[in-house]
């Protein structure tokens, strides 16, 4: 089903610009991009084929095991090939969960299954052939993967491949398009690097936010200063696109991520997790199965509530309740007062052990400007706060540095502050 829908893009459009590397210049056209696959057989064995790295080789790779029918199972930088037993029949693609909540999970997927994906970001977003993608983000991470990936080889949206996400390279990446209009999918730590280094191309026309919580004063600066609105992203690997903010303005609430993507159903399960439901879900994990992730349903880890206009409020993760003294509260919600501070940058609440009769203390992580103070934090949140929910530990960071996946780790934080006397 890929490969075929792959080469009625090279029949309908062999000439068209596909694929381009802003670092070397290089391009092909869809026919060449064809070729270049074609000229290389893999090894006839039914072992799963691991595309990796960050260039055109990874989408060669992945065509080449197109071509001969083989299972997928993208890596990012550092990873290493998973043993695996081999898929049952009707697999033709496997995705490495982040593993930021415990051990990394395969998850399975039927071909329909990834292509759903694809087809519902492209019809959201109003995804189109005359502006191109701006390649910042991991091909092989799931965000990565359907939204320049695939749209590229199953609906012709061309591909522009920045060196890396300095804002220097990605302006320099951006001019190859000429005055094309370009859609780029990030994540809020890039943009944030972008804004405060005055990078960001003139010519982006959809802006897209991913993987972790976007600020709403990180989306309201960048508005404000450029006239982009950053479209907030929600999505899962196991299940693709959940929720996507279509709205013209910023938003006003940091807990609004969207509403349903075309094609997807979503409710609220009976213990308040969000319920993903839709043709792009994914068949289940692979090789241990959980209720979480079968029959077409996936229960996400994130407490939700959707208003009757179908806009989707994120209330916080299911296990980070922060436990005190009985009282309790999501870190999201202390996350969300720190952010309006305007010396804060980035911020990441989370619990830790106390004394057995009072549960847990809150901590934060906080990075921002260098006369940031403890008192003045405190005092911050004291007004606006009750004050069983202002942290008793802090760690001042001149930065936080996020994974390749944009994301902030409770838990390495958590195993960092336990360690400390």
């Amino acid at each position: 089903m890929l490969e075929q829908r792959w080469r009625n893009i090279v029949a309908a459009h062999p000439h068209a610009v596909a694929l381009r590397e802003a670092a070397t210049g290089r391009a092909w056209t869809f026919a060449a991009l064809a070729a270049a696959a074609d000229a290389v057989a893999l090894p006839a064995d039914d072992r799963p084929v691991f595309p990796g790295g960050t260039g055109p080789e990874f989408i060669l790779q992945l065509l080449r095991a197109w071509r001969a029918g083989r299972v997928v199972c993208p890596l990012e930088p550092g990873q290493v090939e998973p043993a695996i037993p081999a898929p049952p029949p009707g697999i033709a693609h496997l995705k490495l969960t982040s593993g930021t909540t415990g051990r990394a999970k395969c998850v399975a997927f039927s071909a329909a299954q990834l292509a759903a994906d694809a087809d519902q970001i492209v019809t959201t977003m109003g995804l189109h052939r005359g502006a191109p993608n701006l390649g910042v983000i991991s091909l092989a991470h799931s965000y990565g993967f359907s939204s320049l990936v695939l749209p590229l080889l199953l609906h012709g949206i061309p591909l522009l491949l920045a060196p890396s996400p300095l804002p220097a390279a990605v302006v320099a990446a951006a001019e190859w398009s000429g005055e094309a209009a370009l859609t780029l999918p990030a994540v809020p730590a890039m943009w944030r690097a972008w804004h405060e280094a005055k990078a960001i191309p003139r010519n982006v026309r959809l802006a897209i936010s991913a993987g972790a919580v976007l600020p709403l004063n990180l989306e309201a600066d960048v508005f404000a200063q450029w006239g982009l609105k950053l479209h907030n992203f929600l999505g899962a690997s196991e299940c693709g696109g959940i929720a996507y903010d279509r709205s013209v303005v910023p938003r006003t609430d940091p807990s609004l991520v969207g509403e349903a993507m075309v094609g997807v159903r979503l409710a609220c399960a009976a213990d308040g997790r969000l319920e993903v439901r839709g043709a792009a879900v994914g068949t289940g994990y692979w090789p241990e199965p959980s209720e979480n992730l079968s029959a077409g349903r996936y229960v996400a880890g994130d407490l939700a509530e959707i208003g009757p206009d179908g806009r989707v409020f994120l209330r916080g993760r299911a296990g980070d309740v922060i436990n005190v003294a009985g009282r309790k509260v999501m870190p999201e919600v202390i996350e969300a007062a720190l952010r309006a501070h305007p010396g804060v940058r980035e911020c990441l609440v989370l619990g830790l052990p106390a004394e057995a009769s009072r549960g847990e203390a809150i901590a934060a992580v906080v990075a921002g400007s260098p006369e940031l103070e403890e008192t003045s934090l405190r005092d911050f949140l004291l007004a606006r706060l009750p004050a069983w929910q202002v942290p008793r530990r802090w760690r001042l960071e001149p930065a936080l540095t996020p994974s390749h996946r944009g994301k902030l780790s409770r838990a390495e934080w958590r195993r960092r502050l336990l360690a400390e006397p």
